[in-house]
Order: structure tokens, then C-alpha cells, then sequence
């Protein structure tokens, strides 16, 4: 066996109506909390108000900011900033994504000087130590699996913008808490574009060529049923609490994968295009993975790669898809026929919708990174799969 190595939360919370022992847990850091939040519902919430009665009973003071969107570092700066100096105990973000990265981002920022941007992947020039404020990730949506991972995405989109990563291996969360409860207000455009992405970061690390046999493991027990909750949770019943339980552990499990096999083509170009256009990560990643799976798969097949092929059978079989898996070629045909419809279905939108033009496209295949993709796929290939989505 090839060695390897394994990050993850010192601890995990799962399961629904676990959020209420939050403040209990929070009181063991110390008495001030800061609290990220998006723009949206969760500060005007029951569970809001409750946990803010629970945190005034366990003595706790808690400060509070929200993140409006994706953060860049005019958001993350001026609130570390501010909260520079002060007692802060642990941070606690609450939210989708977004939220969960700015929160990582502020927690690791209050230790050291300067701007965020001094220490992103290929903007700054500055290596952050890894000192950090104690981080608890409370995620209200099933996508980037942020509470599982060691690294905060920070993004300034423009014609000269980008879309990079705070990393090191100190930022995973102390704790991450996962109650699917939190997912049930989520709306079903949301759910779904979240969803690809947890579905795309399940594939690409199980096919990754960093994979361990803890990620095939993890990866196995997140893709199995994954795509039939998505389904439910997205269109038919967005209450269902199991659904909303499946996606919640399928998403934390490919935030766990991601941050220990990598990721590949799919990640590679929602990189770029984040850092071009406003599209959000989710939908980046849910409108190309049907094409870049077929791609890969195409590839694989041209190059007598059987042991790759077998992968992404294996992964078709995992979801239990319709039709006929038996060999390992109907399965790879048949994953993507399925994502194909899913596209479809879930309503994704194509990449034109963001401004995104024939023109666009050759420095944008250019920049896109595959490193940790089965196969190699020339420019010619992803700009062809960027075209397919215009």
C-alpha cells in the first residue's frame, strides 16, 4: 500500500437538531465569539434566537458579522481589522460555502499581519504559519464540504480578478457540525447547484490520481444514494429530512476527500471562471461536470486506461443509477447520460449566462489546472468542453 497521509476536523458533530449544544461547546474556548453569518435568513431565524438565548446563559459574548456573497478580501479585511485586537476566542461561521471560507479566512487572519491577499496561492507573497483562532464550521447548505477542509477560497472577480486559496494544513476546523436540519430552508435552486458540487468533488477525488484507499473508502460511503437524495431534496420534497441527512454527510465526506486526494478538471476551471464572472462555484461545477466526465472518460477509453475506467464505473454503481451498469463501459456510459440529464433537470445554467464568450475561452482553458486528473486533456479538449456550455 502506498503511504499517505490524512486530514480532518479534530471532532465532527452530525445529525439533525445538534445545533442547540453549540454554545455549550463554544463556552470551552473562552467567553468572546465571533459569529459569521451570510446576508440572508439565519440571523432572523428560531434556531438564531435560541442559540443567542443559549449563548447569553453560558455567559459567552458574541459578535457578530455577515458575509453578503463570496468573500474577497475587501470583505475579510476590514473585519479582521476590526476584531485584530480583541479577545476572540473562537470564530464560528454559520452558512453556505461562502460563509464557512470567510470564516476560515478571518480566523487565520487575526494572527497575523497584513492583507488577506498577502498570503493567497499565486497572488501573495507572504507563507501564512498556520497560527490561527479556534474555528467551528456550521454549514446551512450540502456543497463544498468547507467544514472538512484546509484551505479558504478568496475571490475578487473583474477582467484582472481571481479566485484563489488561503491554505495550511492548521486551518481545518476544531469542530465541524453538521445538523442537515439547517439545509432544510435551503431553496431548491441552491440545493441543487450545491449538490453538483459535492457530487463533482465525490468524483473527482475518487478518480483522482492522489487517491488513498481512505479517500476510495470515504468516497464510496458518500456517493452511494447521493443522487436520488439530490433529486428529492432539489425538486420533489425539499423537506425531506433523510434527503437533506444524505446530502449533509455525502458533502461533509467530499470536503473530507477533496482536502486528501485534490480535485481535478472541474475544479481547475470553476477556479477560473470564478475569478472572471460571478457565476457561483456551485453552478460552475454542476453545468461542466456531465461534459468534462465524458471528456475524461473519452480519454481513458483512448488510452486503454481500464484501471481508470473501473473507477468511474464503480462510482455509476455507487449511485445506483438506472439502466444497465454491468460492465464497466455501460456504467461509464451510462454516469454520463445520467449527469447529462441531471443538468437538465436541475435547471444549471450555461456559462453565456454570465457574459462568458467564444472569446473567453482559449486563456481561460490556458489557465485551467488538471493536475490531479487521471488523464492528460489538451487545450483543444477544454476549450471544447467550455463551448459545449456556452
Amino acid at each position: 500500500m502506498t503511504p499517505f497521509n490524512f486530514i480532518s476536523p479534530s471532532a465532527l458533530i452530525f445529525g439533525p437538531d445538534t445545533i442547540g449544544s453549540l454554545p455549550k461547546r463554544a463556552a470551552q474556548f473562552g467567553t468572546t465569539l465571533l459569529l459569521v453569518t451570510g446576508s440572508s435568513s439565519f440571523s432572523k431565524s428560531e434556531t438564531w434566537h435560541a442559540l443567542h438565548a443559549e449563548f447569553i446563559r453560558n455567559r459567552l459574548k458574541c459578535h457578530q458579522v455577515s458575509i453578503p456573497g463570496e468573500p474577497s478580501p475587501e470583505d475579510i479585511d476590514p473585519v479582521v481589522h476590526r476584531f485584530r485586537h480583541t479577545d476572540i476566542g473562537v470564530v464560528i461561521a454559520v452558512g453556505g460555502g461562502s460563509v464557512l471560507d470567510a470564516g476560515k479566512a478571518i480566523s487565520a487572519m487575526l494572527t497575523q499581519p497584513g492583507s488577506v491577499t498577502d498570503y493567497l496561492e499565486g497572488v501573495g507573497s507572504r507563507r501564512h504559519p498556520g497560527t490561527k483562532v479556534p474555528f467551528i464550521a456550521v454549514p446551512t447548505t450540502s456543497g463544498t464540504g468547507s467544514e472538512a477542509t484546509k484551505n479558504a477560497v478568496i475571490s475578487r472577480p473583474g477582467p484582472d480578478g481571481f479566485k484563489k486559496s488561503l491554505r495550511h494544513d492548521n486551518f481545518v476546523p476544531e469542530i465541524a457540525w453538521v445538523d442537515p436540519a439547517l439545509t432544510l430552508s435551503c431553496p431548491q435552486a441552491v440545493t441543487a447547484a450545491c449538490g453538483m458540487d459535492a457530487l463533482t468533488q465525490l468524483i473527482e477525488a475518487f478518480v483522482s490520481v492522489q487517491a488513498s484507499p481512505m479517500t476510495d473508502a470515504l468516497c464510496r460511503s458518500g456517493l452511494e444514494g447521493f443522487g436520488q437524495a439530490l433529486l428529492t431534496a432539489a425538486l420533489s420534497d425539499p423537506g425531506d429530512l433523510g434527503a437533506r441527512t444524505r446530502l449533509s454527510w455525502g458533502a461533509y465526506i467530499s470536503g473530507l476527500a477533496l482536502a486528501n486526494a485534490g480535485l481535478g478538471a472541474v475544479h481547475g476551471f470553476a477556479s477560473v471562471i470564478g475569478g472572471k464572472s460571478t457565476m457561483s462555484h456551485g453552478n460552475v461545477c454542476g453545468t461542466l461536470l456531465a461534459e468534462t466526465t465524458r471528456a475524461v472518460i473519452d480519454r481513458l477509453s483512448a488510452d486503454g486506461n481500464t484501471a481508470g475506467l473501473k473507477k468511474y464505473a464503480q462510482a455509476a454503481r455507487l449511485l445506483d443509477l438506472a439502466g444497465d451498469t454491468r460492465t464497466d463501459i455501460s456504467a461509464c456510459t451510462r454516469l454520463v447520460d445520467t449527469l447529462y440529464q441531471w443538468t437538465q433537470t436541475l435547471s444549471l445554467p450555461r456559462l453565456g449566462a454570465y457574459g462568458i464568450t467564444r472569446n473567453h475561452l482559449p486563456a481561460m482553458a490556458e489557465a485551467t489546472g488538471i493536475k490531479n486528473t487521471p488523464v492528460t486533456l489538451s487545450k483543444e479538449v477544454l476549450e471544447n468542453i467550455l463551448a459545449a456550455r456556452l
